[in-house]
């Protein structure tokens, strides 16, 4: 038994099998040619030029994700709602029917925007909707360059700032 494999999924894969290897191709010959020099200054926190205050890698208050989703969920209702709207809106349907067709899809939606109502209601009363401001820690992290280093320049630099003017 021989089993044949169509040209346009064997072009598919060829595709998607080529545009991988280009990936990772490209992915190692930057690998390979980049410099690679780390020090601890390269590897401090970087802010703008300034020192940072508080840790690069503070914890994202689970809400923002929360209050995320209940807006995507709150969107697929509404993409839901538009076509429902169309298509049991028609006339010729509710002709044929005689009119049941329109309290079916009344209900149908209905039950819908009921249940998201109460998931709503439910996330409200559990309180995933209230915001708590997280207290960052500040780093205790100590950089190469002394302290007197950057004052220096910076009252150097803030003598041709005003003699300028």
């Amino acid at each position: 038994m021989q089993v044949a494999i169509d040209p346009s999924l064997a072009q598919i894969a060829l595709f998607i099998l080529g545009g991988l290897g280009f990936v990772m191709i490209s992915l190692l010959v930057a690998r390979l040619i980049r410099p690679n020099r780390p020090n601890p200054e390269k590897l401090s926190i970087y802010e703008s030029g300034e020192e940072p205050i508080g840790p690069a890698w503070m914890q994202f208050n689970a809400r923002f994700y929360v209050v995320a989703l209940i807006f995507l969920l709150f969107e697929v209702e509404i993409l839901f709602l538009f076509p429902w709207a169309l298509i049991f809106g028609d006339a010729e349907w509710q002709a044929a029917t005689n009119g049941r067709w329109g309290y079916f899809a009344l209900a149908e939606m209905s039950i819908f925007v009921l249940i998201l109502a109460f998931g709503l209601a439910y996330v409200w009363a559990k309180g995933h909707l209230d915001w708590v401001k997280p207290n960052p820690t500040i780093s205790a992290f100590k950089g190469v360059v002394p302290e007197g280093k950057y004052q220096s320049i910076n009252q150097k630099y803030s003598q041709f700032k005003h003699g300028a003017s």
